[in-house]
């Protein structure tokens, strides 16, 4: 895993200053969570899970509340996941997540982005085998072999885990998240996560600077301007 929560840190970091349009984003995943799975967080635990993330990035209870009640209403649109991959600035390995009711329009405005920033859109699988699918947790501790030994028990097939700087970092495959979490909250009904989240994380890095980092920070800006662009996930070190 080496430095898979600092790298995802730095990407997070890397994008989050152009994603101005945090609420909206929030506001239709949960949509989408709550009308695949029922509006109760208690009986839905991916939108628990969800409503959780969103108010930790400070996402305003009126944003979530009003996601909730469209859902309810059992009409709306119709949103599917979508996921693009190519090259970006600088030759960083990119996945475009994207939640939309308009594929082709989707397709589009994401060919776009690629076009305008010089960069290569690519095709399914083109990308993707240079990331793990995982579902990660971050909290605060140093004892790994306490955390893996109630993972073990929940019978919870673990990745990896790494406790460095006084976080312990989890992974394991996203059909595990939920199974995963409960342990780890049975295990100390106190725990605050810093990052719980299904990700993509790269498995090899790609440094970039100078031209190239300031072409790839268009590239990341434009992106996150799109209503249907929910993440942005790469292999991109920053030097």
């Amino acid at each position: 895993m080496g430095r898979a929560y600092q790298n995802r840190k730095e990407s997070m970091a890397k994008t989050a200053a152009a994603k101005t349009k945090v609420y909206s984003k929030y506001g239709r995943e949960v949509y989408v969570t709550a009308k695949a799975g029922g509006t109760d967080p208690s009986a839905n635990l991916a939108l628990r899970s969800l409503i959780d993330r969103a108010k930790k990035d400070q996402v305003p209870s009126h944003v979530i509340e009003k996601a909730l009640d469209k859902a309810s209403g059992g009409s709306g649109e119709d949103f599917v996941p979508a996921l693009y991959e190519g090259i970006g600035p600088g030759g960083v390995m990119v996945l475009i997540s994207a939640l939309t009711d308009n594929s082709n329009r989707t397709f589009g405005e994401i060919r776009g982005v690629f076009s305008k920033t010089k960069a290569k859109l690519g095709s399914q699988g083109s990308v993707s085998h240079m990331f793990d699918h995982r579902a990660m947790f971050v909290f605060a501790g140093d004892d790994e072999e306490t955390v893996l030994e109630a993972l073990m028990m929940a019978d919870v097939d673990v990745s990896d885990i790494e406790s460095e700087d006084g976080m312990i970092t989890v992974l394991v495959p996203p059909t595990e998240f939920f199974k995963t979490k409960t342990a780890l909250q049975e295990m100390n009904p106190e725990i605050d996560f810093e990052v719980e989240e299904i990700t993509y994380l790269p498995t090899m890095e790609h440094p970039i600077s100078g031209e190239d980092a300031e072409q790839f920070e268009r590239f990341a800006s434009l992106m996150n301007d799109l209503e249907d662009v929910q993440d942005i996930y790469h292999n991109g070190k920053f030097e």
